[in-house]
């Protein structure tokens, strides 16, 4: 290998590099598509296992269709397993192949996964009511102050911004619907292999939990996670047996002492050594023993269930951003059901976020590029933020 060959190797890929954004938005595309797959699929008596499977099972079909030829083997597929988090439940179910839960009539649904292609990973998370015609009451407060705060959070993750407008902003947006942001979510920025990299935004600021500040810039990829609920937001883990998706912590090393544990770990090591993966695709008698060792020794991250109490009503909504030099691209996304909530924003701060453009117009007398593409990037999205406040609480997406 030449000396530049190795630099360019060794330099980290970001979206300057226009093969690394095909790839962003080749997994966003499938991710997409999987998440439509995933909603029509959320009927009465449905068994959420078997959806989440359909839902990891579409993501591997569709990733392993791409880059079959490229000269060098490219690892892809899914980046985080498909989840169904029903009613107070927050987030990360994904039962085993023996849990017999089903969706019922009226059930408000959090649906969360991911895809990578090569290490480039889009996430995804919707929030759907299992039920025909609009949401009303409550369950459309909680969705649009979700889905409002998604939308603003949208707008203020630009270069020059700092992670804690958006952590204040989000929380103002929740409380204009009398809702509370969920303690304990972090959006991350994401890199090649990395789903939970080192800059952060806080859902909300407390005293247990603190982030460094930082400045979002230019090229860099942020999953934005919005958790709202009509309860305290304060959500807990109800029993450690509900978690089921884990990730290997790279960093760390021990000798386990069980040979289910090591034959468990060694199969991790081998099928998902960076990115989350399920114990449903792990021998389950097996893994229900094994797991045990590693995560008490820290080899593993578990992704735990958390619950808000019972009746709460819990809406999620995450998407992968791209920060280009033309603005905010919003690659992941589903529209929302038509919703009719009790409350609508008045307030004249959160109404400005909501009408400041995605897109930015470049500064100086540089060439423009010819054809409509150019001119689309250099235009600001007024006309677009002018509709986005009714979207924002209306169900558009």
């Amino acid at each position: 290998m030449s000396d530049d060959e190795r630099e360019e190797e060794e330099k980290e890929l970001d979206l300057s590099s226009s093969e690394v954004v095909t790839k962003y938005k080749s997994a966003a595309e499938i991710v997409n598509k999987t998440l439509q797959l995933v909603v029509k699929e959320c009927k009465p008596k449905a068994k959420i296992v078997d959806i989440c499977e359909k839902g990891d099972a579409f993501i591997r079909e569709q990733t392993g269709n791409m880059y079959k030829n490229a000269k060098k083997k490219i690892e892809r597929g899914v980046a985080f397993p498909t989840c169904l988090s029903v009613n107070n439940t927050v987030c990360h179910f994904s039962p085993l192949a023996s849990d017999i839960s089903e969706l019922e009539e009226g059930d408000m649904v959090k649906i969360d996964m991911g895809c990578h292609i090569d290490g480039f990973i889009a996430v995804v998370a919707h929030t759907h009511v299992v039920k025909d015609g609009p949401v009303t009451g409550r369950h459309a407060d909680v969705i649009a102050a979700a889905n409002t705060a998604a939308e603003v959070a949208l707008r203020l993750v630009r270069p020059g911004k700092k992670n804690k407008d958006v952590t204040d902003a989000t929380q103002k947006v929740a409380a204009a619907y009398d809702c509370k942001i969920v303690e304990g979510v972090l959006s991350h920025q994401l890199k090649q292999f990395v789903i939970d990299g080192n800059k952060v935004v806080l859902s909300v600021s407390s005293p247990d939990t603190r982030v460094d500040d930082a400045e979002f810039e230019e090229n860099e990829v942020y999953a934005i996670d919005i958790v709202a609920s009509t309860g305290e937001g304060k959500p807990k883990v109800l029993d450690e047996k509900q978690t089921t998706i884990y990730k290997r912590a790279v960093d760390k090393n021990y000798h386990l002492k069980m040979k289910t544990s090591r034959f468990i770990f060694s199969e991790i090591n081998q099928k998902f050594p960076i990115l989350p993966f399920t114990a449903r695709a792990l021998e389950e008698k097996r893994a229900r023993l094994g797991l045990v060792e590693c995560v008490n020794h820290d080899l593993l991250q578990p992704y735990p269930v958390l619950h808000e109490k019972p009746g709460d009503d819990v809406a999620h909504i995450k998407f992968t951003v791209l920060l280009m030099p033309n603005g905010s691209d919003r690659i992941t996304s589903h529209p929302l059901q038509e919703l009719h909530p009790t409350k609508t924003i008045d307030d004249p701060e959160i109404k400005a976020w909501l009408a400041l453009g995605t897109k930015t117009k470049k500064k100086g007398g540089g060439k423009k590029k010819k054809g409509k593409k150019g001119d689309k990037a250099d235009e600001s999205t007024e006309a677009e933020a002018e509709a986005e406040p009714m979207d924002a609480t209306n169900g558009g997406s």
